[in-house]
């Protein structure tokens, strides 16, 4: 096929087949001719490899970034650059692919269970790395042979919050609560007040939006319509954009969150850039109000789980929710048909309480 022109990019793509197999990478070059060259070059090299048995090394972040590029037509493109990026953070010292081991992937799933990740999530983070090196296989460079470790997800029953472990949770993370070992509010240091209130801010953001971690983690104030009180929040998941109207909580927060930040972010860091909120430090909070088996996410359910009981149906919820799928949202189907199966009830009731009046007609 030679080289190629792929989607938006200005860049021009090689993409070839050899002994039945596609190469495809990006040439970074904007130049045609430079292009047909590099191809030329890809194609020889792969010959050579195979008269004399020799494969390319490859480097580990363009491997990473290769592979996330073949998956740019899938919704979960976003989500898997998340993913990249996290792992070049903690594949930082390492340069080339065929530096990965089989106990270097073994380790990777140890720290991010010490970190307090999900299996859901450490399961994501498996697949982009096996995905990267069949990607790195496929195009002939060395690569070692790995052995990935089973991860298991249960189907657990869906965790939210009642009102009162919300109010648990809300009094646990107060940032004005008094904590053992920590001087008085008023005489703790600038930075902790900061760090404490933009934890409680961030939950409370959580809760009122039904929005994911890293949506609200990322979210930036030319998003945030403060006149209108709306948010338009950008799914990177799922590659769809939501408009949310803020509940009272969320104005109050974002209002005087705005009149005390001059930087891009809603929730940033020391640097100015999008605030990270580790899940251990999150589970932290929910230790702290006694609520075990509960994370970020149960946030959301507790957001959807809500609505529904008070009289949105499924497809409502997934528009608020962001899913892209309505299979997704049939996870609270249970609770919908609990909130039905109780009207129904009372129909029956009010309809039996009427027929069970005298027929006045018939008296005297």
């Amino acid at each position: 096929m030679g080289v190629i022109k792929r989607g938006n990019s200005k860049f021009w793509y090689i993409q070839f087949q050899h002994n039945g197999q596609t190469f495809i990478k990006s040439s970074k070059t904007t130049d045609k001719k430079l292009a047909e060259i590099m191809e030329a070059d890809w194609r020889k090299k792969l010959l050579f490899n195979e008269v004399v048995g020799i494969k390319d090394r490859a480097d580990f972040d363009e491997v990473l970034t290769s592979y996330a590029e073949s998956k740019k037509e899938l919704a979960s493109h976003g989500h898997i650059l998340l993913m990249c990026r996290h792992l070049r953070k903690h594949f930082k010292n390492v340069r080339y692919f065929d530096e990965i081991t089989t106990q270097e992937v073994e380790r990777l799933k140890i720290e991010e269970q010490r970190q307090g990740y999900s299996n859901q999530t450490i399961k994501h983070l498996m697949g982009v790395i096996r995905g990267s090196w069949k990607y790195a296989k496929r195009m002939g460079y060395q690569v070692n042979d790995l052995e990935f470790p089973t991860i298991r997800v249960h189907n657990s029953k869906l965790r939210y919050l009642s009102f009162d472990e919300e109010k648990r949770l809300l009094k646990a993370i107060d940032p004005r609560r008094e904590v053992k070992g920590l001087a008085p509010y008023a005489e703790r240091h600038e930075l902790l007040k900061q760090e404490m209130q933009d934890k409680y801010d961030f939950l409370v953001m959580l809760l009122d939006t039904g929005a994911r971690h890293g949506e609200i983690r990322t979210l930036e104030w030319n998003k945030v319509n403060l006149a209108e009180r709306t948010i338009s929040l950008w799914r990177p998941k799922v590659k769809n954009e939501s408009i949310l109207f803020m509940t009272d909580r969320v104005f109050q927060i974002l209002e005087r969150r705005k009149s005390e930040s001059s930087f891009q972010y809603v929730f940033t860091n020391r640097s100015g850039g999008p605030k990270g909120y580790r899940p251990a430090s999150i589970r932290k909070a929910f230790d702290q109000a006694e609520l075990p088996g509960c994370s970020a996410h149960t946030l959301r359910h507790t957001h959807a789980s809500r609505l529904i009981q008070n009289g949105l149906n499924i497809y409502e919820v997934k528009e608020i929710l962001g899913h892209s799928d309505i299979k997704t949202t049939m996870r609270y189907a249970h609770i919908e048909q609990r909130s039905v199966s109780i009207k129904a009830k009372d129909v029956i009731d009010r309809l039996n309480k009427e027929n069970a009046k005298p027929d006045l007609r018939l008296v005297g």
